[in-house]
């Protein structure tokens, strides 16, 4: 790290427990390794998404430094333009910075093979999210079909390809779950109590579909800022000391209770009617 202060290079600290939460916008499971940490960590300090349209457009563009260099303002502002960024000349104007800031430089036969492995994975790259875009308009289409899809669609934080999967994980079985605990057990947003004596432990359940409870965890997400209700569950949660993430747990738990009811009535979501039931034992508590 010294060495890189001292050739000009602006380095981030960044607390290891930053980066294990938000290693978990990637994935759920727990799962970790260095060239994950090392996507995760450029994102944080880089580009939002290095997998973005003007991302992969500069580094082909520029696939090693000394290309990087010569990239003039005009074609990165043209790039973010496209790529419909805000504030694109401020941000053009920083990245041209720094990509003609003194750096450390690797032999140039180290430097062009890297430069054409830069160059093949964007254009892998592009090719995987074409297909990604070409398989959930596919999906988009299929789910349209489904009998309970507008039920689905009409939950808070659920788009098209979320509640296709959500449904997929779930089943359309309409006798599958005969309560909504048993719907939130399988979905494993549910906790487990152990109470023996005077002692109570509430865990969460570690065992359970990886792909309901990464989209459950994802509609949860989405829902702080399309549902009033589901943002003030979230903050009262928070304001009784719960951490970020078991509030979103138990805020999915709701959402799971309120997709329930409404599947077992066949209506679709009311904001009022979702959280009333909520907000007067609230006030009864208060």
């Amino acid at each position: 790290m010294q060495a890189l202060i001292a050739a000009d290079y602006t380095v981030y600290a960044i607390n290891p427990r930053q980066v294990a939460r938000y290693r978990e916008r990637y994935g759920t499971s727990g799962a970790k390794s260095d060239a994950g940490d090392a996507h995760t960590l450029a994102g944080m300090v880089a580009f939002g998404d290095l997998t973005a349209p003007d991302a992969l457009e500069l580094l082909g563009r520029a696939p090693d430094p000394a290309s990087g260099a010569r990239l003039s303002r005009a074609q990165i502002t043209a790039a973010l333009t496209r790529a419909r960024r805000r504030q694109v000349q401020d941000k053009a104007a920083a990245i041209a910075a720094a990509l003609r800031t003194v750096h450390l430089a690797q032999p140039p036969a180290v430097a062009a093979a890297c430069a054409a492995t830069v160059r093949s994975l964007v254009a892998m790259t592009g090719a995987f999210n074409a297909q990604i875009v070409a398989v959930e308009e596919q999906v988009k289409e299929c789910f349209g079909h489904a009998r309970d899809a507008e039920i689905y669609l009409s939950q808070p934080g659920l788009g098209q390809a979320l509640a296709a999967r959500a449904l997929g994980e779930c089943g359309d079985d309409e006798h599958r779950y005969a309560t909504a605990k048993n719907r939130k057990n399988y979905a494993a947003t549910s906790p487990i109590t152990r109470a023996c004596g005077k002692k109570k432990t509430v865990l969460a359940r570690h065992i359970h579909n990886d792909r309901l409870a990464g989209a459950l965890h994802q509609q949860a997400c989405c829902a702080l800022s399309a549902s009033p209700g589901a943002r003030a569950y979230h903050d009262q949660l928070r304001a009784r000391g719960h951490g970020h993430h078991a509030a979103l747990r138990q805020l999915a738990n709701r959402l799971v209770g309120i997709l329930h009811g409404c599947l077992k009535t066949g209506t679709t979501y009311h904001e009022h009617t979702a959280w009333t039931h909520h907000n007067q034992n609230q006030q009864t508590a208060a």
